[in-house]
């Protein structure tokens, strides 16, 4: 019987209107900015507006999911008889995948009879969305859960991220680089080509000078490490800069002849720590 449904979260950057049409449920996360006491869902605000504010020097915060919010989430399904396979925001970036767990634990002594399979992704931003993506056409196809979960578990580590930022000072904000290797890239036009590890975790790869540049290494790396065999989508999420999410598609194309699947904005929780005019580019790779 397959009678389960795929719970996710708002890191995952797809758009609940897709999320609905996918048959996906999810969780949000939330964000604040300095000096304001409100506390925002991930959609409560306009993606533009939010950009903007930042753009004017407004630092937003973002909080982890904590068990409770999960507790409350999870038994609204497990009282309907419906098991839950919960595709979690990398544990490398984020303690809600943990958070999850903890709920899980509690509430399967209180519901012994239902599954709840927590799978870590050990991605971010639309590389969730993308797995996310894969494990309902896996539902589609007449996977169990089990299955379902043990074949994300298998592709965790080839759903390539790649992704470049316009401006140091985000990642300057939360430690990514230091205050000198800000100062100089911005000077230099200096851009960082980075990438989320087997752990799910940002590291910086390799540096460019200058944003065509670094838009056209997003592409290269999608020649160099797609796997052509597997003939996987492709997810582009970006900050407030669509142009540029369609120029790195248009690059591909050109070079490849393989559509982009999906567009989509970096949500709050994520462009809090991007800023705006990240791109970021995923697919199925040989290797991360």
């Amino acid at each position: 019987m397959n009678n389960f449904v795929i719970f996710t979260d708002s890191a995952c950057d797809i758009k609940p209107s897709l999320l609905k049409e996918w048959g996906v449920e999810y969780i949000n996360m939330t964000f604040r900015f300095d000096g304001e006491d409100k506390e925002y869902s991930n959609d409560d605000m306009d993606i533009t507006d939010f950009y903007n504010k930042m753009r004017g020097g407004s630092v937003a915060k973002t909080a982890a999911i904590n068990p409770d919010s999960f507790l409350v989430a999870f038994e609204e399904m497990l009282k309907q008889g419906t098991d839950i396979l919960y595709l979690a925001f990398s544990s490398g970036l984020s303690t809600t995948c943990n958070s999850a767990r903890i709920a899980a634990e509690e509430l399967l002594e209180k519901y012994p009879q239902r599954k709840i399979v927590i799978v870590d992704t050990l991605a971010a931003s639309a590389g969730q969305g993308l797995a996310v993506y894969l494990a309902v056409k896996k539902k589609n196809e007449g996977a169990d859960i089990n299955q379902v979960a043990e074949y994300i578990n298998n592709i965790a580590l080839s759903v390539s991220h790649w992704f470049t930022v316009d401006d140091l000072v985000y990642l300057k904000r939360g430690g990514r680089v230091s205050p000198t290797v800000a100062l100089i890239g911005k000077a230099l036009g200096i851009k960082p080509i980075l990438h989320v590890d087997n752990d799910g975790k940002l590291i910086s790869m390799t540096k460019v000078r200058g944003r065509k540049a670094a838009l056209a290494a997003l592409a290269d790396k999608y020649v160099e490490l797609a796997d052509k065999a597997a003939n996987g989508p492709i997810f582009i999420s970006h900050g407030d800069c669509l142009s540029e999410a369609q120029e790195v598609a248009a690059l591909i194309k050109a070079k490849t002849g393989a559509e982009v699947e999906l567009i989509t904005d970096i949500g709050t929780v994520i462009g809090a720590h991007s800023g705006p005019g990240t791109i970021a580019l995923f697919f199925v790779g040989t290797k991360r």
